[in-house]
């Protein structure tokens, strides 16, 4: 007789293909039902963060809702830096997590309830009579949100007698949020008009507008009003044209190209909750610049914004369109501003030196030359890229270019955590199953995650590849508070030899001194993903060189 457990395995096993954990005492019997009567695939992670982790990084790469699982009590809160960092980035998912039995709380029992809602996360606990239809619940309330989902097993209730698995009502969506009251039409009308009049106009997306499906409508808006285009990090690739693209806006931008976007008259969001980053800590946009922000949040997120429009990107998009095509006097075509522009020139970086005056690599030269090796071969050139948290995380941000915002992500910044690196590259690569997997990875991060260093050789093997801004320090504490003259010894790190760590799980670890270290990079990708190891670059750079987010820091901190 099929139990408890077995109504959750069965009715998850009909909405997701992937589940990452850590088995243990409150979960043994949701696993086993989960192995023995579904086709779900189990990867084992080996901390329950990383499991959370993983699940979020598959839907982040394309890979749909996924679930993670892990025992109750320490197993549980082990957890809940990962399930905080998927809150913030809304990023939906189902935790499926052992509980207090129904008898009450043991010495080793939290209030887990209590606990995943102190960092936003919602608990649906099922029962006997109603596991299957709580599990749908959980489900729903997921993807309705985007938000991850607790759904509790209680210890004494897993392995009862349930009776046969009902067929569970399928989860409920909401529709695309469309722009229809009267109000928000004659917002959509005003808009067209001032885009049509605008001598330079903007259009900036986000990872809310990929999400939406808007990228084809936003590039046909781009086309008929002429307007140049950026994205926020996590939107690159949004856009179908890049010629006309101005690259990520805020600290990962390139000067130039910034300064451009200050001179627009017209300034359009899609889908981008407009922080502070993204801003340049208010600076992005001139005064003189009218904001519009389309978004399905409640409100403009920004003080800078003049003009807020609440629906979906698409259909927002759409809609600017129709007006714009209904419109047949002249002022409804481009005036030529983009193509005037030189827009590769603005988008040139600062290429650094082959090494910094300590004598270690320069980041930005070490970026660059991985970036023109990744896109060398065919290989690598499909691929997804995956950050942690830490001062590098600007250098993949501004010299490795990624095809689409699945392409692209950044795991943990949303929180302000490191140490998630590692557990995110099983995630994406079961998501993305032909792509090569790239982890850029700090020390500190690196060393925090090191538990599930082996999970991403194990399931990535000759499809991943790490790079490790080995710096020997804690990089964003070292050029913020160093700077202001703290002591700091608490922000350094003994150089730790990342390659043979590596090495002793099976990938292959190569150390780079200089730039001519990277070589083994392009040799690695001209061989089959089948025929090859995962590949770890410890890559020894200066902790001298501050990435230009950064500066930005300094400058408001200072």
């Amino acid at each position: 007789m099929p139990t408890v457990s077995a109504h959750v395995a069965q009715t998850l096993a009909a909405h997701i293909d992937h589940v990452f954990g850590v088995m243990g005492n409150g979960n043994a019997h949701f696993l086993d039902a989960l192995e023995r009567s579904t086709d779900v695939h189990y990867t084992a992670m080996r901390h329950e963060a990383g499991g959370v982790v993983a699940a979020d990084a598959h839907f982040r790469a394309g890979g749909g809702l996924a679930a993670a699982t892990a025992t109750y009590g320490a197993g549980f809160t082990n957890t809940l830096t990962a399930l905080a960092e998927a809150v913030q980035a809304h990023v939906p998912l189902i935790l499926v997590v052992g509980d207090e039995p129904t008898s009450g709380p043991r010495p080793w029992d939290v209030d887990q309830i209590a606990l995943a809602s102190a960092v936003g996360a919602r608990t649906y606990t099922v029962g006997r009579a109603d596991a299957a239809a709580t599990t749908v619940i959980a489900i729903e309330h997921a993807l309705s949100y985007r938000v991850p989902t607790v759904l509790a097993i209680p210890y004494d209730v897993a392995k009862l007698e349930a009776g046969p698995v009902p067929a569970a009502p399928q989860p409920t969506l909401p529709g695309p949020l469309a722009p229809a009251s009267p109000f928000a039409r004659a917002a959509i009308t005003d808009l067209a008009r001032a885009l049509a009049e605008a001598e330079r106009p903007v259009l900036l997306a986000g990872r809310g507008a990929w999400i939406a499906g808007a990228g084809d409508a936003l590039g046909r808006l781009a086309d008929a009003t002429g307007a140049v285009t950026a994205t926020t990090a996590l939107g690159r690739g949004v856009f179908p044209r890049g010629e006309f693209d101005l690259g990520v806006t805020g600290g990962f931008g390139a000067e130039a190209a910034m300064e451009l976007i200050g001179t627009a008259d017209v300034a359009v969001v899609f889908g981008a909750g407009l922080n502070q980053f993204t801003m340049r800590f208010g600076q992005l946009f001139s005064p003189g610049t009218r904001v519009v922000q389309v978004d399905i949040a409640p409100a403009a997120t920004h003080p800078h914004v003049g003009g807020f429009i609440r629906g979906d990107a698409r259909l927002v998009a759409e809609a600017l369109l129709d007006e714009l095509a209904e419109r047949a006097d002249a002022e409804a075509r481009p005036g030529g501003w983009r193509e005037s522009l030189d827009i590769a020139g603005l988008r040139v970086r600062e290429p650094g030196e082959a090494l910094a005056p300590d004598g270690r690599l320069d980041p930005r030269s070490v970026a660059i030359r991985i970036g023109e090796l990744l896109e060398s071969d065919p290989s690598t050139r499909d691929r997804v890229v995956v950050t942690d948290g830490g001062h590098f995380l600007g250098w993949a941000n501004m010299y490795w270019p990624v095809a689409s915002p699945d392409r692209m992500m950044m795991v943990g910044t949303a929180y302000q955590s490191i140490g998630l690196g590692f557990p995110s590259v099983p995630g994406a690569a079961l998501a993305k199953p032909d792509a090569t997997v790239v982890l850029s990875t700090g020390d500190g991060g690196g060393l925090m995650a090191l538990a599930d260093l082996e999970s991403a050789v194990r399931v990535a093997a000759g499809r991943g590849l790490a790079v490790v801004w080995n710096d020997a320090a804690y990089g964003a504490e070292v050029n913020l508070y160093g700077l202001q003259g703290l002591a700091r010894e608490p922000m350094l790190i003994p150089e730790v030899d990342f390659a043979g760590l590596a090495t002793s799980v099976g990938a292959r670890g190569v150390v780079v001194r200089e730039l001519g270290d990277l070589d083994v990079l392009a040799e690695w990708a001209g061989t089959p993903a089948s025929d090859r190891p995962f590949l770890l670059l410890d890559c020894r750079i200066s902790n001298t060189v501050i990435a230009p987010y950064q500066q930005e820091i300094i400058r408001v901190n200072s």
